[in-house]
């Protein structure tokens, strides 16, 4: 759509979400009667605390600079949902802050399924902090055994600083670690608060010398796709491309998924390791 219907679309959303809030929403009297439905402009206004005209303004479509805080303001006061915040930020072509409600780091037996249904492809879901929440049997054959980990140390930039086993597979593990790391720092500047971030670092800081040097470039990176090489200690090489995919319905949530490089070994040797982990599960169990 071109700049004037955009302008256009932002008024008339604005005007339906205030219409679909009455006085008792938002703690205010009802006072005499309305001749159409929903708080009035300078009601709404007041609750976002900015300025009536401005606000009038933003409703007809004028042609005005639009701040994110005051976006946000907006959007808190008309009690929006995460999916209409979004659209909110999106019509008034700013960029998108983090939530102030963060959604639950969840995953549904439906996103389960999927990792399951992936064969041998290994497949992990992350959160915000890069937290492992979820993950197929193939990741445990090809990685770690992810279920026999404390939680506080089922996440991938501890495990990438930390675990000498993923160290020792991975080639050019600094140049995936460093990517790694752009990413977490992308993503911890987001949260700035949140303490979960803070306490990660803290513990990154004790143990990794590599983590406190590269942590003071502040170099940061969004999502990314590539092929990464790794030398098993059980089948040998293994050249695999790795997507990011996001979770539409909570896009906190990211889904990783390895897949064999075609025109290499690589698919027989994810077979041998499923072999292999199933194995030794079964003689556990015996």
């Amino acid at each position: 759509m071109d700049d004037k219907q955009r302008r256009r679309e932002l008024g008339d959303f604005l005007k339906t979400r205030r219409a679909r809030l009455s006085p008792n929403n938002v703690g205010l009297p009802e006072g005499t009667r309305r001749r159409t439905p929903g708080l009035r402009r300078e009601e709404l206004a007041g609750l976002a605390n900015v300025g009536l005209t401005w606000y009038t303004w933003l409703e007809q479509g004028r042609d005005i600079q639009v701040s994110a805080q005051v976006i946000e303001s907006i959007a808190r006061a008309l009690q929006l949902s995460p999916d209409e915040r979004t659209h909110l930020f999106a019509l008034a072509r700013c960029e998108i802050p983090a939530a102030p409600y963060l959604l639950e780091e969840t995953v549904s037996p439906a996103l389960q399924d999927i990792l399951d249904s992936l064969g041998t492809s290994p497949a992990l879901i992350r959160g915000r902090r890069l937290d492992v929440l979820a993950w197929n049997q193939a990741a445990c054959a090809v990685f770690l055994d992810y279920a026999s980990m404390p939680p506080d140390e089922r996440n991938s930039l501890w495990i990438m600083f930390t675990n000498p086993a993923i160290r020792q597979m991975l080639g050019d593990w600094e140049g995936h670690a460093q990517r790694l790391l752009a990413k977490f720092r992308a993503m911890c500047d987001r949260y700035a608060g949140d303490y979960r971030f803070t306490q990660l670092v803290e513990k990154l800081h004790a143990v990794s010398p590599e983590f406190c040097q590269w942590w003071q470039k502040h170099d940061v990176q969004g999502r990314s796709a590539g092929c990464k090489e790794y030398e098993h200690p059980a089948v040998g090489q293994l050249l695999l491309n790795h997507t990011t995919l996001q979770v539409s319905h909570n896009p906190e949530l990211e889904v990783v998924v390895y897949t064999p490089l075609p025109d290499s070994d690589t698919l027989r040797k994810l077979q041998q390791l499923r072999d292999l982990h199933r194995l030794e599960k079964f003689l556990l169990k015996s």
